[in-house]
């Protein structure tokens, strides 16, 4: 191998090294101290490795002592509001990019890039006027008010479906219509199953977009009833004066679901983002 192409391998990889670091040392961070007892992080400070690891911070999440009923109400709460939101919004999203791509009516494309364009609105100019509706509602501070901004439908997820149904044979679907298919028996047994790759994909960042939502659940709740795990999460830090085993057990325990998820639907990722560059 020649000095030039030795060196140029030797920097690449010197690159890749420290974007690792960066990346994954503030969650291998949160992993350590999350184990690290209060004793040993009080006398050895962040970057400790744990000897021996221990639980107790994760016990005291749950203890009673750590809110109305510990941990358990903002992760069952954050479960529930994931849920709702994942099953509307790939219901509506799926129906509204199969229109978008494969049904033809006045004004569709019009309203198609209309539509994509809120994309370019920031999530924050939109939380005031989304307050102020929520509060005439009377929803403020409920499970509906968690919800119901987001389980309609996203933008991101329609334009990204409706390119990828684009893509389904002609062929295919005029010998369904032949056999006498409608419309929906097209949509659930010929463009849904052809295009599950990019389907899985938008539910796992669905579900990453939801889990990790903060600034909203904060804004329109009060109170631990309807709190989140990101926001419990971040009252730990204040709640207990800054003790950070347990605010990093807290962190651990938030970040724990989508690591599993990445892990096991790893594959499809890969495979519809080779799909979507190739588009």
């Amino acid at each position: 191998m020649h000095l030039r192409g030795l060196l140029g391998y030797t920097a690449t990889y010197a690159v890749l090294a420290v974007a690792a670091v960066l990346t994954l040392g503030p969650f291998l961070f949160s992993v350590m101290t999350a184990f690290t007892s209060t004793r040993q992080f009080a006398q050895e400070g962040p970057l400790s490795i744990p000897a021996p690891p221990v639980l107790e911070s994760f016990m005291a999440l749950f203890a009673p002592s750590a809110g109305a009923d510990g941990f358990v109400t903002p992760v069952v709460v954050t479960v529930q509001m994931v849920a709702v939101v994942l099953v509307g919004q790939m219901v509506f999203s799926v129906l509204a990019a199969y229109a978008f791509a494969q049904l033809r009516f006045p004004g569709r494309d019009l309203l198609f890039w209309v539509y994509v364009a809120t994309l370019m609105v920031p999530q924050v100019v939109v939380v005031v006027p989304l307050y102020l509706m929520m509060s005439e509602a009377g929803l403020r501070n409920t499970f509906w008010a968690l919800v119901l901004p987001f389980v309609l439908g996203s933008p991101y997820a329609i334009f990204l479906l409706r390119e990828n149904f684009r893509g389904v044979p002609s062929e295919l679907m005029d010998a369904m219509r032949i056999d006498g298919a409608g419309t929906l028996r097209l949509l659930w047994h010929l463009v849904v199953p052809l295009n599950r790759p990019i389907i899985v994909t938008l539910v796992l960042i669905t579900v990453v977009t939801h889990w990790n939502n903060f600034m909203w659940p904060m804004v329109i709740t009060s109170g631990p009833e309807w709190r989140t795990i990101t926001v419990a999460t971040s009252a730990l830090q204040s709640q207990y004066d800054n003790n950070w085993t347990l605010v990093m057990a807290g962190t651990t325990l938030a970040m724990l679901p989508l690591v599993i998820l990445m892990i096991v639907f790893q594959k499809q990722i890969t495979r519809s983002v080779g799909d979507a560059t190739l588009r």
